[in-house]
């Protein structure tokens, strides 16, 4: 197993001191903001400016599949591990989270109460305003990055919080988000730009770049992931030989095409089973499977159980009070 958290200091605080830290009373202000805006709520909740989702979870539960699109993340409260194939990538109020294409992943919270409940935020990235910020002029040269995964954790310095707060104050002043909350976001994308791998991101926008050709993979296999899948086709599709295709896919997205796909059918066929309430031999066909046993096998190493069994435990976790997320 490879970790991937950032911890090349000792460190600091405990999230809920921060003692110590120069930037203490910052990131006790992103507690207090974060805590209004999830007041009453749990999960993950949209706000008034677009793209900008505010977290609170009181029970996390066990590890929860979930796909992780291009995104921005900063935890104010408590921890937050990632798992994408046999890797983790672990972050906490010190240190913030980017994803740069979409990405199946296994998510689990921790350090999360009633008392001191996981306070969070999430800001999705799009690949428009990546792109424009990379045609300007000005923006210098990136710092080299040596990592092609589509995910990394980074260090939260006192600038990048400041951006991150100055957006979360906009929530008390409706009437300034059109005009500011763009402006706040364009600069956060600039400074996502310039610190740690940066350059993945700027890769994600470039035409011409290996980690844009496997964006676009991922987009095709997300809008075909019910249809059988000719590897030969999707190489086609993006640009790339069969080989290289392969070698990138897995270097962005720890797994391959073909169980790339896979991990899509399955979690949309487990969101239809849930909230749908279709029969799981309907889950499976929906999704592309022509055999139910193959998918309860399928589903069962995923998941941990055969779907109806993980439906009755889901469903018995919402009865004793348990909200999901």
């Amino acid at each position: 197993m490879v970790m991937h958290l950032v911890k090349t200091e000792p460190r600091e605080a405990s999230p809920r001191g921060f003692e110590g830290d120069p930037s203490r009373a910052a990131r006790t202000e992103l507690v207090h903001r974060l805590e209004r805006a999830t007041h009453g709520l749990e999960g993950t909740t949209p706000t008034a400016v677009e793209g900008l989702f505010v977290h609170r979870i009181l029970h996390p539960g066990g590890p929860k599949p979930a796909l992780q699109q291009p995104a921005f993340a900063v935890i104010a409260q408590g921890e937050k591990r990632l798992r994408i194939g046999d890797e983790d990538y672990a972050y906490d109020p010190m240190h913030y989270l980017v994803s740069s294409v979409h990405l199946p992943v296994v998510a689990q919270v921790s350090g999360a109460s009633e008392q001191s409940p996981y306070l969070g935020m999430r800001l999705d990235l799009v690949a428009e305003d990546v792109t424009s910020l990379i045609g300007d002029e000005h923006l210098p040269p990136p710092a080299p990055s040596a990592s092609g995964r589509g995910m990394y954790v980074n260090r939260l310095d006192a600038a990048l919080l400041d951006a991150v707060l100055r957006l979360l104050r906009l929530l008390d002043t409706p009437r300034d988000i059109p005009i500011l909350a763009p402006m706040i976001k364009r600069e956060i994308v600039y400074r996502l730009l310039m610190n740690g791998q940066g350059m993945l991101l700027r890769q994600m926008a470039l035409q011409d770049s290996q980690m844009n050709r496997i964006a676009r993979a991922v987009r095709w296999l997300r809008e075909h992931y019910a249809k059988p899948l000719r590897v030969e086709a999707l190489a086609q599709e993006v640009h790339m030989s069969v080989s290289s295709l392969h070698h990138h896919f897995k270097l962005v997205t720890a797994m391959s095409p073909v169980q790339y796909q896979k991990q899509l059918r399955l979690q949309e066929a487990r969101r239809l089973i849930f909230a749908a309430d279709v029969t799981v031999a309907a889950a499976a066909q929906t999704v592309g499977y022509e055999s139910a046993s193959q998918f309860s096998r399928e589903y069962a190493r995923v998941f941990g159980e055969a779907p109806l069994r993980d439906k009755r435990r889901w469903l018995q976790e919402g009865e004793a009070g348990a909200p999901r997320n």
